[in-house]
């Protein structure tokens, strides 16, 4: 910008200067003005600040952000074994410690959402932050005969991660559009396998390091701390609908219950929401109990010992952690680029590249349940290959949400789609994998090779509920082009006078 908000003139500006955004638009430079005076120096020091909040700077900050986001999130997933043992709980139990995550995530996130769509979206995001490192640096000092509150820590954790995942791609939707867009919230979407196998890494590591697992909870903090800071600072709240060119010229707004009538007739959003939910449903129930299952599988075949030890292998947290990092970045690449170039042969490309991809994966997160008590590499390459197909359709998703979906209502339709997607997946998925596996347990004699069996029958249920996201895909795409020009059309009514509005 050329000029600050109090009416000073920035250095080094001109009247021929323009305003560029990355998504291709350009806006007329602000022309000098006899009324301008020079900026003080504490005035130049904010000027400063506001030529850091470029659109990119703030996409990259907030995809930090986001990545710290899942770390922490999975960061108790990476020392699961040592959890499990230092508190004494069976998979049931320590399967509650991730349900009560996302519980708490998925109610907040509806609140997040409607303070999203007529507050300031940058302070909520970063008190969000705060909130959370604060609690996980605090219950790293809770001891074993606190398990409930451990528990009760994870929830209060989830409600401040809400209010981040609630928030922060509808910043991202009002600074781009287009292709621009799809590739940044592509970039803001890598953030969650990279954060995830950032949070297996991390703990895992930090417990090796230490001699001590609780010190896995003491690094993201100081992390999320930081990003807070960097949001409050350089990330800019754009008007909502400014990268559409309707910055500013949204005369018309509409009630909340009119935002959800909308939201529960729009076809292409609710189809997405329970694809959505089958793609949190499998991710949430693998990142939980794949390392443990695949540790299990090596003490069959005797390649692992169990774990008797204070301090339990990591090894499987930290394969298991990088393979998700790299598939995070082909997953996001992929899909970005797949959509790109099938765009150019149809207008539904979005959710049929998703339908494709998630039925490609049910296939290879099969043959991991088939070849684990044989070979672990063959496990691991299904995973892989399976992990890579179902993270194409993460940033996917989030655009097809943009298109369908006005941008005034934009922080509401991904809280309600965060809402149920964790609602109908990932909220019970882990405890529910934990639950079947105890009563496999319960039914036979107890050994390690039905210990094995029954983790893994349990988890036989994911790639079933894949297909069934893939088949809500392929119901997005009967519908997504009806909806994108039904947004396109309330958009532009929502411009007019006062006298010819009427949006439903």
């Amino acid at each position: 910008m050329c000029v600050e908000s109090d009416g000073c003139e920035i250095e080094g500006c001109s009247s021929s200067d323009e305003v560029h955004t990355l998504s291709g638009s350009m806006s007329p430079g602000l022309k000098s003005n006899p009324d301008l005076h020079p900026c003080k120096p504490g005035q130049k020091f904010r000027a400063a600040l506001l030529r850091c909040r470029s659109p990119a700077a703030a996409a990259g900050i907030l995809s930090f952000g986001n990545v710290l986001n899942y770390m922490d999130r999975y960061t108790v997933a990476g020392v699961l074994l040592d959890i499990q043992r230092h508190f004494n709980v069976s998979d049931s139990g320590v399967g509650l410690l991730q349900t009560v995550f996302i519980c708490s995530f998925m109610v907040a996130a509806p609140i997040f959402g409607y303070l999203g769509d007529r507050f300031n979206r940058k302070i909520i995001l970063s008190c969000g932050i705060f909130f959370w490192s604060a609690v996980t640096l605090s219950s790293s000092f809770i001891t074993k005969e606190y398990y409930w509150l451990f528990v009760l820590s994870r929830g209060l954790v989830g409600i401040g991660e809400s209010s981040y995942s609630s928030i922060s791609p509808t910043i991202i939707g009002d600074l781009f559009t287009n292709n621009s867009r799809t590739m940044m919230l592509s970039v803001f979407y890598l953030a969650i396998p990279l954060g995830s196998g950032l949070g297996y890494i991390l703990g895992s590591s930090a417990k090796e390091a230490a001699g001590d697992w609780h010190w896995a909870l003491r690094v993201s903090p100081v992390l999320g701390m930081t990003a807070g800071t960097l949001i409050l600072f350089f990330v800019p709240e754009p008007k909502r609908g400014h990268a559409d060119q309707l910055g500013g010229r949204i005369k018309h707004r509409t009630s909340w219950l009119c935002d959800m009538k909308a939201l529960a007739k729009n076809r292409s959003y609710v189809f997405s929401s329970l694809a959505s939910a089958a793609v949190s449903f499998a991710t949430g129930a693998f990142g939980m109990w794949i390392p443990l299952y695949l540790f299990r599988a090596q003490v069959v075949q005797k390649t692992a010992e169990a774990c008797t030890k204070d301090i339990c292998s990591s090894k499987d947290s930290l394969i298991f952690g990088a393979i998700t990092c790299v598939t995070g970045l082909l997953g996001v690449v992929i899909g970005a680029a797949t959509t790109r170039l099938c765009r150019q042969k149809t207008e539904r490309a979005d959710p049929l590249v998703c339908a494709v991809s998630m039925l490609g994966s049910a296939i290879f997160v099969c043959l991991i349940f088939v070849v684990a008590k044989k070979s672990i590499i063959g496990a691991y390459v299904c995973i892989f290959i399976g992990e890579t197909l179902l993270f194409l359709n993460w940033a996917i998703t989030a655009d097809i949400l943009m298109y369908v979906v006005i941008p005034t209502r934009r922080a509401t339709a991904v809280a309600f789609q965060g809402f149920t997607s964790h609602l109908l997946g990932d909220a019970g998925s882990p405890y529910l994998i934990g639950l079947i596996s105890d009563a496999l347990q319960k039914s036979y004699t107890r050994s390690v090779l039905w210990q094995f069996l029954s983790l893994g029958y349990a988890l036989m249920l994911c790639p079933f509920v894949i297909v069934l996201g893939g088949m809500f895909f392929l119901a997005t795409a009967l519908f997504f082009l009806d909806d994108r020009d039904k947004a396109e059309k309330q958009l532009a009514a929502m411009t007019r006078p006062p006298s010819s509005v009427k949006v439903s």
